[in-house]
């Protein structure tokens, strides 16, 4: 693992431990050459996926993308990093279990679906970007549907 600190090529683990829920390997290093100590963060990938946009451009699926839309979503409430890692995951796997390639507008209906277990004014949050949202009435119905519930 190249040092971030110094980009020597090699390090050294001095302490491994499972994360996130055990879905993740956490890995304290040491770099060689400069003996800075920083952490890395092992994950199974099922696949590599594409994003297919509303105009039909491509790219690849960032799971950090994922996670500051739905933090961007959860701002100001009573929601842990944990939780919007814990979806973010859940999401992702998710979406692995399918094709190579996901609709964009797959990956939203997700979100909305999460969050609306989660919190419901981060869902109207997302919802309004989301569905880009017109006018008062938009907040209305989309408000309406958390009530139902």
């Amino acid at each position: 693992m190249r040092c971030p600190f110094c980009t020597h090529e090699s390090s050294q683990v001095k302490d491994s431990r499972p994360s996130e829920d055990g879905a993740a390997i956490r890995r304290r290093r040491q770099c060689e050459a400069c003996a800075a100590r920083f952490t890395t963060f092992e994950r199974v990938q099922l696949r590599d996926l594409t994003v297919v946009k509303k105009d039909g451009k491509r790219e690849p699926f960032e799971q950090a993308k994922l996670q500051s839309s739905i933090r961007h979503a959860c701002r100001k409430r009573n929601i842990s990093e944990g939780q919007i890692e814990r979806l973010a995951h859940s999401i992702q796997r998710q979406l692995e279990t399918g094709g190579d390639e996901v609709q964009a507008g797959e990956i939203g209906e997700k979100v909305m679906e999460g969050l609306k277990s989660l919190d419901s004014v981060a869902y109207i949050r997302f919802a309004s970007v989301y569905r880009d949202f017109k006018e008062a009435g938009d907040f209305a119905e989309i408000a309406g549907s958390v009530d139902d519930e």
